[in-house]
Parts: structure tokens; C-alpha cells; sequence
């Protein structure tokens, strides 16, 4: 399971700012046919619209190579990211050009009960009989939940660091985390290369969201002239 939401893009000025540096190595400012307007003066309402020899030129740079398109990174991305651990694990290989802040684990694990909910376990067989032995992951699951509301309370309780420790470890990696992170177009173009058909469904589904984003094609690659 993944949830991403909350997303903030680069403004009217932000975008403005980009394509003028973009332009810089060839002093080709002139030549930027991109512009913003007020739909209603003073209302704070902009809007802007990317020219097409702008386009052009930032497919051109973005089809070159990371050494030409540094403008991508100069294109924030936010975004709210509910995960879980074992996602997480692969997201933090990507160092360069991110930012994030994660809800504390730590700090907050006691903060509430534990439920089914707060796991990604949608593959998680029920129940299944294989010759005379049956098992259950989800049931697994449910039991290893039960286990660390037990710590949870006597951690309440008492107070004692050693049930806080029974958490921490018992905890299993699809335990879900939300996290609000700073990335760029650059840092999303590798992602979306390495991990568009990725066996988790949780990549394959940021790599879409991906694809949703606007000018996406700069990434993704795609209607390249």
C-alpha cells in the first residue's frame, strides 16, 4: 500500500527562475516564449503557461543527459507519503536531492494502539491448506499485532524500557510510515528509470503518480522530439 498526497509544485516565480538559468549557457533569454498572468489582479490566483520553445528546449537537455538538464533538479516536488518499512528501506537509497520528515517511530510507537489497518497486508493469504498442514499469514499478522498491544500496555504501565524494546523489534516491515518529502524532476527521472516495473505494487503505483505530474515527459521520457 502506498498513499501520496499534498503535493506542491514549483510556482509562477519558481518557474520563471528555472527557465532563465536554463537559458544562461547560451544567453538565449530571447528566445523564452513561457509566460504568467493574473486571472484576477491582486487575488493571488496565477497561472502560467510553458512556451513552446521552452518545451522544446527543456526535452532537448532532458533527452542529453544529467549533465545538460540541471534545471530538473532545480524543480521541486513535495509530497506526503504514506509507506511501508520495506519500501521505505529501497526509497532511501536515493540520498542526493531529497529531504524528507517521517513520523517518529521511536518517539511514537505507544502513542496508539495497533491495527490491522496501519499495516500494508493486502497480499496476505487468509487462510490456506497445503496436504495436511494449513496456515494463515494474515492470521501471523493479527497474532503479531496482539503481541505488541501486550507490550504496548505493560509498556504504559510500567513504564519499563524493556517492552519498549519488544516493539521496536517485534515491529514487521509492513508497518506503514508517512513522511513529508522534498524531491526534484532529476531525483524522480532516476526513480522512474530503475523502478517502473519493480515487483512491489508500491512502485509501480509512485512510478504512475509519477507519470501524472505536469511535464512529466521530461522524466518518463515520453513524446521525446
Amino acid at each position: 500500500m502506498i498513499k501520496l498526497e499534498n503535493v506542491v509544485l514549483a510556482n509562477t516565480g519558481q518557474m520563471e527562475f528555472i527557465i532563465e538559468g536554463m537559458r544562461n549557457p547560451m544567453n538565449s533569454w530571447d528566445k523564452s516564449d513561457s509566460y504568467a498572468w493574473h486571472e484576477y489582479m491582486g487575488s493571488g490566483d496565477e497561472r502560467f503557461r510553458l512556451g513552446d520553445n521552452d518545451h522544446s528546449l527543456m526535452q532537448r537537455l532532458s533527452k542529453a543527459g544529467a549533465d545538460h538538464r540541471k534545471y530538473m533538479r532545480m524543480m521541486p516536488v513535495y509530497v506526503r507519503i504514506t509507506a511501508p518499512l520495506y519500501w521505505w528501506k529501497e526509497f532511501d537509497t536515493y540520498k542526493l536531492g531529497t529531504v524528507s520528515n517521517s513520523c517518529s517511530t521511536m518517539h511514537k510507537i505507544a502513542e496508539k494502539k495497533f491495527t490491522l489497518e496501519d499495516f500494508s497486508c493486502e497480499h496476505l493469504m487468509d487462510f490456506e491448506e497445503k496436504g495436511k498442514l494449513s496456515f494463515s499469514p494474515l492470521g501471523t499478522l493479527q497474532n503479531t499485532i496482539d503481541e505488541l498491544n501486550d507490550c504496548r500496555d505493560l509498556y504504559l504501565k510500567t513504564k519499563n524500557k524493556a517492552y519498549w524494546w519488544q516493539m521496536i523489534q517485534l515491529l514487521p516491515s509492513s508497518y506503514n510510515q508517512t513522511r513529508n518529502v522534498f524531491l526534484n524532476y532529476e531525483v524522480l527521472a532516476n526513480i522512474y528509470k530503475s523502478r517502473k516495473n519493480h515487483k512491489l505494487d508500491e512502485w509501480v503505483e509512485f512510478c504512475k503518480w509519477i507519470e501524472s505530474l505536469p511535464y512529466s515527459e521530461l522524466i518518463t521520457g515520453e513524446n521525446d522530439e
